[in-house]
């Protein structure tokens, strides 16, 4: 008896082959086995491969989470949202409400739920943090494997898990990595209704971008012009119908978007925090100033004048990716990525307009383009952490690109649609691929090669680099010249390490080493002020954060010893001091066990530690210690110059604080008629006057606290404040 061997299963477009597909029953028990074992029509080592991703990637992010500081500002305002849902829906920095985060509150409100549901801690607020980072993983993943294939899906799932800087924003309480997996939310709805033709889908594109506006406001918009375009151009429907349904989805954009916006801003100013951040107290001026064209034009501009300058991620231009701070954190494969787009666009050049390729290509493309061009070029502050929102882009074309290349360089021409005679044009797109893995490697020799000495994981990541890389390009050409399809798998995989070595090493000492909370970087510090700021402070008092900061992010001066941070002891009874009042008449401050200190008021230079810049004092766990015991049932413990003092003080003592000035001191949200109100009432009893101040209203206040408080002697620059202290 004869036995015939069946065909070998068909190679598809992006090079994997078909398994024999099953038959499905359907079922509640075939789609669970297909969660963890993936789609019949995938190659078995698909499902496997993806897993193994979305584990290093919640590896990378959560390893030694303890460790973990996050940003105190935000933390700060969590924290305070878990105590009064007033402070929650406004993203107010303490629980009594007087002023709110530069931000709009949506991350709050995430990892609010979040500590709200588990208690307040570090887990507590990493949680969502983690989740929406693997998550992020995992939405790529699926956007590019329905129209690259499951190779191409796989490369840039982990191409995105290794960019330096996404690992180390989300290991972070900043809302970048909420507003990443918006962005993705949308790019998904976005492609679906691009290939549908539907109305629906492309609604739920602009609300996600809409929350991903209320999460970072202006930088949510950065990759509207593309989404527009795509859809315009490539949806399956009439050009009629597109431009029907791109009204109806601005009108969704707009109203996702404003609603908090105008809520707030409807609310007399009265009965709601001030604004931070913002000229005239309202969320309008912080959309247009300080978090929209401040952030572009900088300090110089008529409309958002508060940007604070360019220092943190380099000069603006057109360079800036690359320079030594930035070029370890997003730019090693900024090269591929471009010429794969370019050449990617000419392969897909003759395809219908609703090409689904093309349009994928066009999103990432738009995607990676818009960002670069707005952090390049911003002249506003700009921290090097913004640009994890490139990574998506950067990652879909490295892979979707690179697939194309590979195909396009294995078999002469992928083009659609070109009939074999016409081929000749487009041919040479397929030596794109070797150029492209040529410049990009010779990149991350660059890259590492600034940080030589800095530590044997990064020399190996540099030898590694080069060596995978001349040989995945030698090989991608003996291969093509021999025809040895084999060797030019061999090659790909050679190119795969030699592209991902850097990244690699910057990633794995960003979830190994200290992260800055303020001011997160990846990989060795190579100069500029990219390295710069405070990891933040501790949990409060009752809860189960434990450590929250580095003992060199602890103000200094700690008299009794006790660290900045220490939960304190609630054990005391408060001790009025009879309200003595008039200039020169002192206090004295006895901190527990008897012991004193005197707490030195300094401005600090913008490092963003706690306590210290921007015009703010540093407070001692010991000054704390007083106020508590001290605080007569007012509502604020005390009122300090800057966010940074107050976010410190809120964690440690677990009670509000104001923040006179916001972030950088130069808000007036406190003015001399609204703190006589607050003494007059006995809401703050309090206040820390620092040599450089709050807002234009300074030196009235200060005259008028150093004429009328009593000075605490045993703490440098804080007041006692009552009643009988306003005329």
């Amino acid at each position: 008896m004869t036995t015939v061997a069946p065909p070998p299963a068909p190679v598809r477009e992006d090079g994997a082959r078909h398994r024999s597909v099953p038959p499905a029953d359907g079922g509640p028990a075939s789609r669970a086995r297909r969660l963890f074992t993936g789609a019949p029509e995938d190659p078995r080592w698909a499902r496997p491969a993806l897993w193994a991703i979305l584990v290093l990637a919640t590896a990378l992010y959560a390893w030694n989470l303890s460790s973990i500081t996050g940003n105190t500002f935000y933390d700060a305002a969590v924290y305070s949202g878990t105590k009064s849902w007033k402070a929650f829906f406004f993203g107010a920095l303490d629980a009594g409400s007087f002023i709110t985060v530069d931000k709009p509150p949506f991350a709050l409100w995430v990892m609010g739920l979040s500590a709200r549901a588990f208690g307040y801690g570090t887990w507590q607020l990493m949680l969502p943090m983690v989740a929406v980072g693997t998550g992020s993983v995992a939405l790529l993943y699926r956007l590019v494997k329905r129209d690259f294939g499951v190779v191409a899906a796989t490369i840039s799932a982990l191409l995105l898990t290794l960019t330096p800087i996404t690992v180390a924003i989300t290991r972070d309480t900043n809302p970048d990595p909420i507003l990443v997996f918006l962005m993705l939310l949308g790019a998904a709805a976005l492609l679906k209704s691009v290939r549908t033709g539907r109305l629906m889908p492309l609604v739920w594109s602009a609300a996600a971008i809409g929350f991903a506006f209320n999460t970072k406001m202006m930088q949510a918009y950065v990759v509207l012009p593309v989404f527009f375009l795509v859809y315009l151009w490539a949806a399956n429907a009439s050009l009629g119908k597109r431009v029907r349904n791109l009204a109806v989805g601005t009108v969704a954009l707009i109203v996702s978007s404003a609603w908090w916006m105008v809520v707030v801003d409807l609310i007399p100013a009265s009965s709601r925090p001030y604004i931070g951040g913002s000229t005239d107290n309202t969320v309008w001026d912080l959309v247009i100033g300080y978090n929209g064209f401040g952030r572009i034009f900088g300090a110089s501009s008529s409309v958002g004048s508060q940007g604070n300058g360019a220092g943190f991620g380099g000069e603006a231009g057109l360079y800036r990716m690359f320079n030594d701070t930035m070029g370890g954190q997003i730019s090693w494969l900024i090269p591929f990525a471009a010429i794969a787009l370019v050449a990617g666009l000419v392969l897909r050049g003759r395809a219908p307009r609703t090409d689904a390729r093309r349009a994928a290509l066009m999103l990432w493309g738009g995607w990676f383009v818009l960002h670069y061009l707005t952090f390049a070029l911003a002249e506003g502050t700009f921290h090097p952490y913004y640009v994890t929102a490139m990574a998506p882009g950067i990652a879909a074309l490295t892979g979707a690109g690179g697939v194309m290349l590979h195909n396009a360089f294995r078999n002469g021409c992928a083009a659609v649609g070109v009939p074999p005679a016409e081929r000749s044009r487009d041919r040479g797109m397929g030596w794109a691929l070797p150029v492209a893995v040529a410049a990009s490697s010779v990149w991350a020799v660059v890259l590492l090669h600034r940080v030589s000495g800095s530590g044997t994981l990064y020399t190996v990541a540099e030898v590694g680099a080069g060596v995978a890389g001349a040989a995945s390009v030698i090989g991608l050409l003996v291969a093509r010249f021999t025809k040895r399809q084999r060797l030019m798998g061999v090659a790909a995989l050679a190119a795969v390490v030699a592209l991902l070595a850097g990244p690699a090493a910057y990633s794995v000492s960003a979830a190994t080493s200290s992260t800055n909370g303020t001011n997160p970087t990846a990989g060795p510090s190579t100069g500029g002020m990219g390295g710069m700021g405070g990891g933040g402070g501790q949990r409060p008092s009752g809860t189960d954060g434990g450590p929250g900061t580095n003992s060199s992010d602890a103000p200094s001066g700690s008299g009794d010893g006790q660290a900045m941070g220490q939960p304190p002891s609630n054990s005391g009874t408060s001790t009025a001091d009879g309200g003595s009042t008039g200039s020169g008449t002192t206090e004295s401050g006895t901190a527990e066990s008897g012991s004193t200190e005197s707490g030195t008021a300094e401005s600090g230079a913008a490092d963003g530690r706690t306590g210290g810049g921007m015009g703010g004092t540093q407070v001692s766990s010991a000054m704390i210690t007083y106020l508590k015991k001290n605080q007569d049932g007012a509502t604020w413990l005390v009122a300090v110059a800057t966010d940074q003092t107050a976010s410190s003080i809120i964690l440690e003592s677990g009670e509000p604080v104001i923040s006179m000035g916001g972030w950088s001191g130069s808000d007036d949200a406190m003015t001399l008629a609204k703190l006589k109100s607050l003494v007059k009432a006995g809401k703050l009893h309090y206040l820390v006057l620092g040599d450089s101040g709050q807002g234009s209203s300074n030196s009235e206040i200060s005259t008028w606290v150093k004429a009328n408080g009593t000075a605490v002697s045993d703490y440098s620059g804080l007041y006692r404040l009552d009643a009988s202290d306003v005329g």
